[in-house]
């Protein structure tokens, strides 16, 4: 390959390693025409397949400032650059290597970080994003309706409860404006009827000790030995 061929390879290649959101290393020796074909066609949009040489791909990465692939770079390898979600490609690599052995994932980056085979198996095991965001907008929406639920039924109680009493004052109007008259408020006496009572009450403690003075007088004395002595006089 010639050199201005090579630099725009390894800027194509560069190109991919930024703007991926993950990256799955695989060797496919063995693998004929036909069965890369049908690999390309079942990742569909969310992922391209593409064979390069080891030496572009490693500069590549280097200019892209991804690291942990050099090792891995070793024999017939194709590289799986992601434009979707990566569990969803990484599920289809695995299925497809299930059906086709010779297909061997050799590893990846996800996130700036290396992955083995391993744990790109452990991602293919994940739940997609769709159906991660399916079960929580499933989640959210059972708690809204709890919400809901809580929010309304008080809200009903209290509609329920005016309506009885707008009912009930309509055929008794005294429940709302009140009826009869109000019982009268018992008052202390006034400091002018405690002084006026005062005089009153010393006038007729006054006046009791003439008036037994007078009845002990009127009283004729009726001691018959005194008597007696009298008429002998």
């Amino acid at each position: 390959m010639a050199r201005p061929d090579k630099a725009a390879a390894v800027a194509e290649l560069k190109d991919k390693f930024s703007s991926s959101s993950a990256v799955v290393l695989t060797e496919y020796r063995g693998l004929t025409v036909k069965a890369l074909k049908d690999l390309r066609r079942s990742l569909g949009e969310n992922a391209t397949y593409a064979v390069s040489k080891n030496t572009l791909t490693t500069i590549a990465a280097r200019e892209a400032g991804v690291e942990g692939l050099d090792e891995h770079l070793v024999g017939p390898t194709a590289i799986t650059f992601v434009d979707g979600d990566p569990v969803v490609v990484a599920k289809g690599l695995r299925d497809f290597a299930r059906t086709n052995p010779l297909l061997v994932i050799k590893g990846g980056v996800l996130d700036g970080k290396f992955l083995n085979s391993d744990e790109v198996r452990t991602l293919a095991d994940l739940e997609s994003r769709e159906v991660l965001l399916a079960k929580v907008a499933g989640g959210m929406q059972g708690v809204l309706q709890q919400a809901v639920s809580l929010v309304a039924a008080p809200l009903s109680q209290v509609a329920r409860l005016a309506a009885a009493l707008e009912q009930a004052a309509q055929e008794d109007p005294s429940i709302i404006g009140g009826a009869g008259t109000p019982a009268a408020v018992d008052q202390e006496p006034s400091t002018d009827d405690t002084t006026d009572a005062a005089p009153a009450a010393e006038a007729d403690i006054a006046a009791a000790p003439a008036a037994d003075t007078e009845t002990a007088t009127a009283v004729p004395d009726t001691n018959p030995v005194a008597a007696d002595a009298a008429e002998e006089n």
